[in-house]
């Protein structure tokens, strides 16, 4: 066994001495044997006595993402390598695990919180059908998250996640402000098509002003290009695109939902009567 200084030197082994078991003399090991060098193994690991071998890699962004990488991986890689090594088995760690342990934590957040928001539009309009009328801006907002890293040339990734999760209790305010006004419309005794539209109108100018001074605010942190805000990039394109496209679509789809619900004889809203 030789010291840790001399294992990091190869040519340590030319001058490498041998003692004769029978006249005790020093032969230098280059005289008695070939030395050949080659690539190994520095060291074996192994978990639950098994030997592993790890791969690690640098993901070049320009060229694809992880999720690209371990897909095609597993398509065309994986089954050769165990048809060549049947006994070889084959584990995910790294961002790959770690993303599917977030991704279900935020599954459960997500879901937990449209079900909270739920329950509390359900006390407040005392009917479960309006509530999901106020719900139609979550997916709604969804093809703004999208849309936003196409254009922006943005991979989705937990980041992007994070700020789809947190833009559900956002978006759904504009669907409360224009549900709600709808109904008031409908209580002076005009038709549902007619308050829907003079719902959309009179509210559009609150509606639009609220979106604008919350994507302003947020363009800067979206286009700042330090390696500290890289990170952010995802979460806010996810927010401020999320943010406008539902904004856009709730203005027009839900009053139009709330027509065709209307001619399926579903929503009614009784006016309300004074009496003199």
């Amino acid at each position: 066994m030789l010291d840790d200084t001399s294992k990091n030197t190869l040519t340590d082994f030319d001058y490498m001495s041998i003692i004769h078991p029978t006249t005790d003399e020093a032969v230098p090991l280059s005289s008695i044997a070939q030395i050949d060098y080659s690539r190994e193994y520095a060291k074996i690991n192994r978990i639950n006595k098994k030997r592993t071998v790890t791969v690690y890699g640098e993901v070049d962004d320009k060229l694809a993402n992880t999720a690209q990488i371990l897909i095609d991986t597993q398509k065309n890689f994986f089954p050769k390598l165990k048809a060549a090594y049947p006994h070889l088995e084959i584990g995910l760690e790294g961002q790959m695990k770690n993303s599917k342990t977030t991704g279900n934590s935020f599954a459960t957040i997500f879901t937990m919180g449209i079900l909270g928001i739920f329950c509390l539009l359900s006390f407040q309009f005392k009917n479960y059908l309006e509530p999901i009328i106020v719900l139609l801006a979550i997916p709604l907002s969804l093809i703004g998250v999208i849309w936003g890293h196409i254009l922006l040339g943005l991979d989705l990734s937990m980041p992007s996640v994070m700020g789809f999760v947190s833009l559900a209790g956002i978006v759904v305010n504009n669907s409360i402000l224009l549900v709600e006004f709808v109904k008031l419309h409908a209580k002076t005794g005009v038709a549902i098509h007619e308050a829907a539209s003079n719902a959309t109108r009179d509210r559009f100018r609150a509606i639009f002003l609220t979106t604008l001074t919350t994507t302003m605010g947020m363009i800067p942190l979206l286009f700042e290009t330090s390696m500290q805000a890289q990170i952010l990039t995802p979460l806010v394109t996810s927010i401020v695109f999320g943010l406008l496209a539902s904004t856009i679509l709730v203005l027009i789809v839900l009053p139009a939902f709330y027509m065709i619900l209307e001619d399926f004889g579903v929503t009614s809203i009784e006016p309300e009567t004074t009496v003199e």
